[in-house]
């Protein structure tokens, strides 16, 4: 039998795997540098090349998609679904149309989605797709017919007990809806498929308000921890998306004080603090009206800085929650400087390795994605039993089952963290509980 690799062994032929794929390695690198302690101690796991097999996908799914523009050309973009890992249940994850999508991205966040399935204690496996279609400029019209002629694929790969999709960055209500609609077409059946639905067709309660909940809520658990609260505090937060946008909502009710948002343009600093009054017009320039940050700041007489990222405004919490790698090393530093003692993921993999290496040296209390990005599935599975159960539970009712499960995520990682005496290592400590019930599936069904 052969000698089993350390952990630049493995990187190294992982890499020569997969190829010029930044995202995926370094995804993967974080985990087994948590991981390889477990699997070294457990002989079941080397013998299984369990790490070999949780880091190579089920299946890649990679097809055309063609459509017609308002002015009758025919375009054509490319789209995929990775089906990561279905061991403890059937494939979930996003839909992301941006133009820079690639198999790359959607690799690291299919990986990504195991880990944060399994923390969530729900039967879903890991999936992600999407497509470099890019809905900024389109017309309703426009994604309507991308959308009804990429689920003309889809459709073959997906299915309420085979792979449950949902929304992401580019993938909203609208979009969603497009694409249920024309599997509902196709298949004649009215079916759990997707998750993320109008409330009017099997959507949940509390589905867009979840990821950001639930960061703020991982955010309490951590403080709660520490014998803190959320209270008084002012934090940093990236992005303007739903995430964002409930994070200030839930923070606000807390009684903390959001001084940042951001979008592509640029960042606002409102030194007195984002106010639920505040926080409405906000949700309406951003989720009706589609404007710029900018036009926050020219509104409510607040300082504008135009292409440049919010960390080094002095806060006791910063929430990256717009995209990955948005916080560097030199960032870190600024966030270490200006006295941040948590960094909350509300984004997937915000932070660089550089970044995060930094604030645990600094004893900054570190919630990754897998922890605490985890509420916006949750909810997506809470949606799930919803539509197996031909039911629809109450907007509190689906509230309080997502603070359970944060509450639940929080105490896995530290039960898994490797030194709880000192700053709790919830990476780590994410990365462990999330691989194990993975992994134990895996050795239960044999070599398949």
């Amino acid at each position: 039998m052969k000698e089993f690799c350390d952990i630049d062994c493995f990187m190294k032929g992982l890499e020569r795997r997969n190829p010029a794929e930044p995202n995926f390695h370094q995804a993967v690198h974080e985990v087994v540098e948590s991981v390889m302690p477990l699997i070294l101690d457990n002989k079941k796991y080397q013998d299984a090349a369990i790490l070999e097999r949780m880091t190579e996908p089920d299946r890649i799914i990679t097809f055309r998609v063609t459509w017609m523009d308002d002015e009758g050309n025919t375009r054509a973009n490319r789209a995929w679904r990775v089906q990561f890992n279905n061991s403890i249940g059937p494939y979930k994850g996003g839909l992301r149309f941006h133009k820079n999508v690639d198999l790359d991205t959607l690799k690291f966040l299919g990986f990504e989605q195991t880990f944060k399935n399994s923390l969530t204690g729900l039967p879903m496996g890991g999936a992600k797709g999407g497509s470099n279609f890019n809905p900024k400029g389109k017309s309703d019209a426009e994604v309507m017919r991308f959308c009804h002629a990429m689920m003309i694929e889809l459709q073959r790969h997906i299915g309420e007990d085979t792979d449950v999709p949902a929304g992401d960055i580019g993938v909203g209500a609208r979009e969603l809806g497009y694409l249920f609609g024309q599997y509902k077409r196709l298949n004649n059946r009215f079916a759990g498929v997707m998750t993320g639905k109008g409330l009017s067709f099997g959507g949940s309660a509390g589905r867009k308000e979840a990821t950001g909940y639930g960061a703020v809520y991982f955010y309490k658990e951590m403080l709660e921890h520490l014998g803190d609260s959320p209270e008084g505090k002012t934090a940093l937060i990236s992005g303007s998306g739903n995430v964002a946008l409930y994070a200030i909502e839930k923070l606000n009710a807390l009684g903390a004080k959001v001084v940042t948002v951001s979008d592509s343009s640029g960042f606002i600093h409102d030194k007195d603090g984002i106010s639920p009054e505040k926080l409405e017009w906000l949700k309406d320039l951003k989720e009706v009206r589609r404007g710029r940050i900018s036009e926050y700041a020219e509104h409510f007489g607040c300082d504008y800085h135009e292409g440049q990222r919010p960390w080094a405004v002095p806060a006791d919490a910063a929430f990256p929650c717009a995209t990955q790698n948005e916080i560097d090393a030199s960032d870190a530093a600024n966030l270490v400087k200006n006295g941040v003692k948590a960094v909350v993921e509300g984004a997937n993999m915000p932070t660089t390795a550089d970044a995060v290496a930094i604030l645990q040296k600094d004893s900054v209390l570190f919630a990754p994605a897998k922890a605490a990005n985890a509420g916006g599935v949750a909810v997506s599975g809470l949606e799930q039993s919803q539509n197996a159960l031909r039911i629809a539970w109450s907007a509190e009712e689906v509230e309080e089952k997502l603070k359970n499960i944060m509450a639940s995520i929080h105490t896995q990682c530290l039960e898994q963290a490797p030194d709880p005496s000192g700053t709790p290592n919830y990476l780590a400590g994410s990365n462990r509980a999330g691989f194990i019930k993975v992994a134990d599936a895996m050795l239960a069904y044999g070599a398949i």
